[in-house]
């Protein structure tokens, strides 16, 4: 090669495994707690990473880990057609709850000191709108902004669906005592 060409661009496929695929556990990780099925949620991210491949050459640079996320996202409730992705949006009163602030609340770091077993089967039963915040924030850390780009919801209906979800868990949580004060760390959950 001579001296001061520009060096060969990565193949679409080298770009595609460098940029997505390090976030396939964040992928299969919704896709788990959105399908809470094992098989539905690897079949999810198959899908997934087949449309973002497809797509791939229309990503205009960003947080890659978001657009991924979205694409899972939408690709779960594509394959629920069957319920709209906001069927249970009755369930959830986006205007009637005060936005929560960036810092973790008490009851979220209450949340690190429950039996994982508990903590599970809390998140499970939270409608898939509160379940999405949820996860989205509390264990793949995303940001409010990154929620409401994934979700395609405002950042203030993503504050209030978190609000809520906390609360239902901490509700959930104290009414079913079946935990052990610290057992669990924000990894096992995942």
């Amino acid at each position: 090669m001579p001296t001061g060409s520009p060096s060969p661009t990565p193949s679409f496929d080298a770009r595609f495994e460098t940029q997505v695929l390090p976030w396939l556990d964040a992928a299969y990780n919704l896709a788990r707690w959105l399908a809470r099925d094992d098989t539905d949620a690897q079949d999810v991210v198959q899908e997934s990473l087949l449309r973002a491949l497809r797509y791939f050459d229309s990503f205009r640079g960003g947080d890659t880990r978001v657009w991924l996320l979205a694409i899972v996202r939408n690709t779960y409730y594509t394959l629920r057609s069957k319920l709209p992705p906001d069927h249970l949006r009755d369930d959830v009163d986006d205007d009637a709850h005060q936005l929560a602030d960036e810092r973790p609340s008490p009851e979220a770091l209450a949340l690190l000191a429950v039996d994982v077993g508990s903590l599970r089967l809390a998140l499970e039963r939270l409608p898939h709108p509160l379940r999405e915040v949820i996860v989205l924030r509390e264990l793949e850390e995303c940001s409010y902004k990154q929620i409401a780009s994934i979700t395609g919801q405002k950042i203030g209906t993503v504050m209030s669906r978190l609000a809520r979800a906390r609360e239902r868990l901490k509700a959930d949580l104290t009414h079913h005592p079946t935990h052990h004060a610290g057992e669990a760390r924000r990894h096992d959950v995942r």
